[in-house]
């Protein structure tokens, strides 16, 4: 096969379904049969395939403007920095990249550029991406067999209700022996701590209410900066504009990819304007082909746009309320289903042992029969959280596709179960 051939594996295996087009919450095959698609591509299209007012956006801004020298600013990228300060106000500075692991790397290398220091704290779960600095701030997966990562990381473990490190020790406690262990480790230069508000490739771990409060004040007493890195739960999925939000705590730089754009490769950089102003002063650094592109701007304003004006963040509760009830009903029918987990639509369901069957290599067979019967839910094979499916519909998905992909996933379980 010419996939065997030419292509090169980058640490999953290619699935057997070929789309060939897409459109709202379905992917179709050469010869018309379709796919249901419960984690919005890559966790990105939270607006569904081909929504004809991004395509609009897309044709029209590719015939008009779509990139420029790096140092020439254009009305869509202020226009969408503009939009995105608004829901944001207290981080009104915003730089626009491509992907959520070079927004990461930004956001590291501004962290250290303002502190003056270059320790980094994140979780042992976390997922950052893939470039130097945010591949070092990932501790899921991808740190062997690539030789000495960067110096200076350090990781700490994620609360986990369903499976706690140790019964009756509470998040409080465990989070300040977690910084007494950074503190004995460091060398005294910790800059940033960077956090997912629920660590999605992680096993969809949604860290608790006051959680944020307290991990923000002891970055504030050892003069550190907190990162949060809401690539997946940006933009209304969570329920709110941002997942920070329900907090009530604000970072200290934020940011922003795959919802972002919808599909489209969009990141943004958010901070204050008390950390630009020092980042100017200090001659931050990070000139890349396509910052502030305005193409992907054009369309991120226009994502922005419609996710406001269709109250898809409302949409997300309601429709989240609907599919965690269902999941739950799953967990009631199969043992085999041991947590569900999650906010708005994002969701996990973690399977568990069941006999001499592990929770991995059931959850493996769930997630290639529900492919077989069309259902497209992503499962977390790689490093420490194996056995966690993960179910992000986009924004747009109808309360009858919400019902057909717990009909189909109630089957999937069944086949593995019964097998």
């Amino acid at each position: 096969m010419r996939v065997d051939r030419h292509l090169l594996r980058f640490g999953c295996d290619f699935a057997r379904f070929v789309p060939v087009r897409a459109s709202g919450c379905y992917l179709y095959d050469a010869s018309g049969a379709r796919m249901l698609d419960f984690t919005s591509g890559q966790m990105s299209a939270i607006l569904g395939h081909s929504h004809p007012e991004i395509v609009a956006t897309i044709r029209q801004a590719a015939g008009t403007l779509d990139h420029l020298y790096s140092a020439m600013i254009s009305e869509p990228v202020v226009g969408l920095a503009t939009e995105l300060a608004k829901q944001a106000p207290e981080l009104p500075k915003v730089m626009l990249l491509s992907t959520g692991g070079e927004a990461n790397e930004a956001a590291i290398k501004l962290a250290k550029t303002v502190t003056g220091k270059w320790e980094i704290v994140t979780f042992t779960r976390s997922y950052h991406g893939v470039t130097a600095g945010s591949a070092a701030a990932t501790f899921k997966v991808g740190r062997r067999g690539v030789g000495p990562l960067a110096p200076g990381y350090f990781a700490i473990p994620a609360p986990n209700a369903y499976r706690p490190r140790f019964a009756g020790v509470d998040w409080r406690r465990e989070l300040d022996d977690a910084f007494d262990q950074v503190d004995a480790q460091c060398t005294g230069n910790l800059a940033a701590f960077i956090a997912e508000p629920i660590l999605s490739s992680g096993g969809v771990i949604d860290l608790p209410l006051g959680y944020l409060a307290a991990l923000k004040a002891l970055c504030q007493a050892r003069g550190m900066l907190l990162i949060l890195d809401e690539a997946q739960t940006g933009l209304g999925r969570t329920g709110t504009m941002f997942a920070f939000q329900r907090d009530g705590v604000s970072p200290d730089i934020l940011t922003l990819s795959k919802t972002l754009g919808a599909g489209m490769a969009l990141s943004a950089v958010m901070t204050t304007d008390q950390i630009s102003d020092i980042a100017d002063e200090r001659n931050f650094f990070f000139y890349t082909t396509h910052v502030n592109d305005p193409l992907p701007a054009a369309v991120g304003l226009k994502v922005l746009e419609i996710v406001q004006r269709d109250r898809l963040a409302e949409r997300a509760t309601a429709a989240g309320e609907r599919l965690a009830a269902g999941l739950l009903r799953l967990k009631q029918r199969h043992p085999s289903v041991g947590d569900v987990r999650g906010r708005g639509l994002l969701r996990g369901m973690e399977f568990t042992n069941v006999g001499s069957r592990d929770a991995t290599s059931i959850s493996n067979a769930v997630t290639e029969a529900a492919m077989d019967i069309g259902l497209a839910a992503n499962l977390v094979r790689s490093g420490t959280s194996g056995g966690t499916m993960r179910i992000a519909p986009p924004l747009t998905v109808t309360d009858d596709e919400l019902d057909e992909g717990l009909d189909l996933l109630d089957r999937a379980i069944g086949m593995v179960v019964n097998a």
